[in-house]
């Protein structure tokens, strides 16, 4: 990464992390056409509902008949941690058009976060719309061609595991929490690590006394209050 924000650059910026929605992606298209979905139907499910968790649960709530107001819940719920990352990186583009900031909104998935707040190290703090735009636009593409190519290619391939994609997603994660440790000078790195750790225990405990829906925004907003209290105390 550098601190260019150009399209060009936002694109440049993302591509590493296309393997990642190529494994998952891929293993939507399966299901959903073991399920019965056509390869346009899933190839509009990805362009209209985009959201991986929340498309996973449609292709098995849809054949079996579930209500529309259950799978409205299901998919919201879902997806609720997409506001707490709105909210996040919308002081960035206050200077931008509502269509716009509506426009990065619909397209804003945790991997272009990820890549938002790693990207803030070497911009001093600074986003602009065409790298975000271009950001989000690569990543959209990755998703709905690998849903469709997984729908097309269903007969072939019943088990993405196998192929070892399902890793792709964890190792990109890796690597973009590692840059942010190397790259972020605004903390400490010990208080980094810290909360590394406290959010991976709260992570477990929340999975397991948590609905799954749930879990991200507990565990996100709980860690942020925790973070705060360590930093006021042992960090000032």
């Amino acid at each position: 990464m550098n601190d260019v924000l150009d399209a060009r650059t936002g694109v440049k910026d993302t591509l590493p992390t296309v393997l990642g929605y190529i494994g998952i992606g891929m293993a939507f298209g399966i299901i959903a056409h073991t399920n019965g979905f056509s390869p346009l139907e899933t190839l509009l499910m990805s362009l209209m509902v985009y959201t991986g968790s929340g498309q996973f649960a449609l292709v098995s709530m849809l054949p079996a008949g579930s209500s529309l107001l259950s799978m409205f819940m299901a998919v919201s719920l879902m997806s609720a941690r997409m506001l707490l990352m709105c909210m996040t990186l919308a002081p960035k583009f206050k200077k931008e058009k509502l269509a716009k900031n509506l426009w990065l909104g619909f397209l804003i998935t945790d991997e272009t976060f990820a890549l938002a707040i790693t990207k803030l190290n070497y911009t001093k703090g600074k986003l602009n719309y065409d790298w975000m735009n271009a950001s989000n636009i690569v990543a959209y593409a990755a998703w709905t061609l690998a849903g469709l190519a997984g729908c097309l290619l269903g007969n072939l391939v019943s088990n993405t595991k196998a192929l070892g994609l399902d890793y792709a997603v964890i190792a990109m994660f890796l690597g973009l929490l590692y840059l942010q440790l190397i790259t972020d000078q605004s903390l400490k790195i010990e208080l980094q690590l810290i909360m590394i750790g406290v959010t991976m225990v709260l992570t477990y405990i929340g999975m397991i006394i948590l609905p799954a829906s749930a879990t991200t925004i507990v565990v996100t907003v709980v860690s942020c209050l925790v973070g705060m209290g360590i930093k006021h105390v042992y960090f000032k």
